[in-house]
């Protein structure tokens, strides 16, 4: 797979970025058409309609780039959104998005987009220099409190806008040569920029239609409604009936429309998993967000074709409160770390190939291979219980765990639950909240426990650390290192990938000293695929681009 690399020399690192550049262009002269996923022949050229219709596993938080964070709405936003940068369908290599191309200097701090003369957005006006720019203004903006509005803070001054010391935005590192080039000057050389660029939050906003709607800085504002509605990426929106369906159609205006396969993609935000495997058997649903885990054994043995076990670059993982009794205490985050027997969990409870996690970062990250683990064992976890004052479970105080709803997160939940019962003698609640509702109580950290997870966001280690900096604005654990936060620093000053790494290694030995967080699976993401979909593959970051997917009877 292909990924952008810091090698150990300026001259190999003009070599790896050239390479970058020749891949580019490369996708310039193709527009990725050499991928398998569009060699199909286009929507416009077949008589019949083609709705692809998909399980989305819950409502939407938003459609905002923004403002958003999860899975659920990413799906969503590279449909209806396209950035600078795209990744190549099947290599994840940086492609060519609304800039055609790109060129970067020789110290690696200064990148200059050229934009695509026809990306438009799909009110027909064109999509500009100046729009990247204020998207950006807007997303930096401090009364947003966007929380991913750190994947900016690589540009110089970004940091300081946001957290309000800087109020002329003209000295952020971002500029409109003029309509057609964007400039973007970096505060240290950022190895992964490119793959970081296809990602939501670097997406351009339409700013005029915002405004109007008085969205600058709040959010929830009624321009995401489809009567007012702005994008400029394959797919436009038409109908939102909340909690029942969304529905995109394709675009007129995208630049890019003749390599679009499907006329609309249907999304269904369906919570249970028997629900969604039942639509699927009766023709409501070619794409499932998750398979029953009683039903794979069936599907594996009768219906192979129409099962996936897709590899994420993502770990499943517990957020501890570290300022909520009794979870304030290491030794009993500690604890009920080592009360978990991830093993059994992942092949008796979930059975879609989980990988055990007893480190931070999933295997095969871009090179990068943990040198640390949670290690322990049940004896110790029951006598940290005990040194902080809770032997054999006795007094121990009422502590509650959060998950989103969605019936795997309460599998996972209740056999967790038993292990902590019969472990340490101690008695966890659950809670389940609809999915909006439980993300304004992680941001507003009113839990002890959370059950979270993480996909990478592009293919790069660093993905897995930058959000556990202090106050970030995904952190949500109230912990902080400062240690962490200097290491973060020198990794992103480092001038090797080896001497960036072995960094990293240092930092993932904090977290797992710390524990804000404890990990439990490494992701696979099993799916049903009806045999009708075809050009549809799965990254490793679930990122694959819809307009490449076609719908063949």
């Amino acid at each position: 797979m292909a990924r952008l690399l810091l090698t150990a020399s300026p001259s190999m690192l003009r070599k790896v970025l050239l390479a970058t550049s020749l891949i580019a262009i490369f996708c310039v002269s193709t527009s990725c058409k050499k991928s398998p996923a569009s060699s199909n022949p286009t929507a416009e050229t077949t008589p019949h309609r083609k709705v692809l219709l998909v399980g989305n596993g819950n409502e939407p938080q938003d459609i905002d780039p923004q403002v958003v964070t999860g899975v659920v709405e990413y799906g969503l936003n590279r449909a209806l959104f396209e950035g600078l940068v795209m990744s190549d369908p099947i290599t994840l290599a940086p492609c060519p998005g609304v800039a055609e191309n790109w060129e970067i200097s020789a110290d690696f701090l200064t990148y200059t987009f050229h934009l695509r003369a026809d990306a438009k957005w799909s009110d027909g006006k064109p999509v500009t220099a100046v729009d990247f720019l204020r998207s950006f203004q807007r997303i930096l903006t401090p009364a947003l409190a966007a929380e991913y509005a750190y994947n900016l803070f690589h540009l110089v001054g970004a940091e300081d806008y946001q957290a309000g010391k800087l109020t002329d935005f003209a000295k952020v590192g971002c500029k409109a040569l003029n309509n057609q080039t964007l400039q973007l000057t970096l505060r240290q050389p950022t190895p992964f920029l490119l793959q970081l660029l296809a990602f939501y939050p670097w997406y351009p906003v339409p700013i005029d239609t915002i405004e109007k709607f008085d969205g600058l800085s709040r959010r929830g504002s009624a321009w995401t409604r489809p009567e007012n509605f702005v994008g400029n990426g394959p797919f436009a929106l038409k109908e939102w009936k909340p909690n029942q369906r969304i529905v995109l159609t394709r675009s007129p205006t995208y630049w890019d429309r003749a390599n679009v396969k499907l006329d609309e993609i249907q999304f269904f935000p369906i919570e249970s998993t028997d629900s969604e495997e039942r639509m699927f058997r009766t023709g409501q649903l070619h794409i499932t967000y998750e398979v029953p885990r009683s039903k794979i054994p069936t599907y594996k043995r009768e219906h192979p074709e129409q099962i996936r076990f897709d590899l994420l670059d993502g770990v499943y993982f517990y957020r501890f409160n570290v300022k909520a009794p009794p979870l304030d205490n290491i030794k009993v985050r500690r604890a009920l770390a080592l009360a978990i027997d991830r093993e059994g969990l992942t092949r008796i409870v979930l059975g879609g190939g989980e990988q055990p996690a007893n480190s931070i970062v999933p295997p095969g990250n871009a090179g990068y291979v943990s040198q640390h683990h949670l290690e322990g064992d049940l004896a110790e976890a029951r006598r940290l219980l005990a040194e902080a004052g809770f032997p054999d479970g006795k007094g121990f105080p009422k502590t509650e765990l959060l998950y989103n709803t969605l019936e795997k997160h309460k599998a996972i939940g209740e056999a967790i639950q038993q292990m902590w019962r019969k472990n340490l003698g101690i008695e966890i609640s659950l809670r389940n909240e609809e999915w909006k509702v439980y993300l304004n109580t992680q941001h507003s950290k009113d839990f002890q426990i959370e059950r979270a997870g993480w996909v990478a966001d592009y293919a790069d280690p660093h993905v897995f650390f930058d959000l556990w900096e202090t106050n970030n604005g995904n952190n949500d654990t109230n912990w902080g290192n400062a240690e962490y936060d200097a290491l973060l620093q020198t990794a992103l000053n480092s001038k090797t990938t080896a001497e960036r790494y072995e960094t990293y290694q240092k930092m993932e030995r904090i977290l797992l000293d710390e524990l804000p967080i404890l990990p439990i699976f490494f992701y696979t993401q099993p799916r049903l695929v009806s045999p009708k979909v075809k050009g549809y593959y799965v990254t490793l970051l679930d990122n694959y681009p819809w307009k490449y997917v076609d719908l063949v009877e």
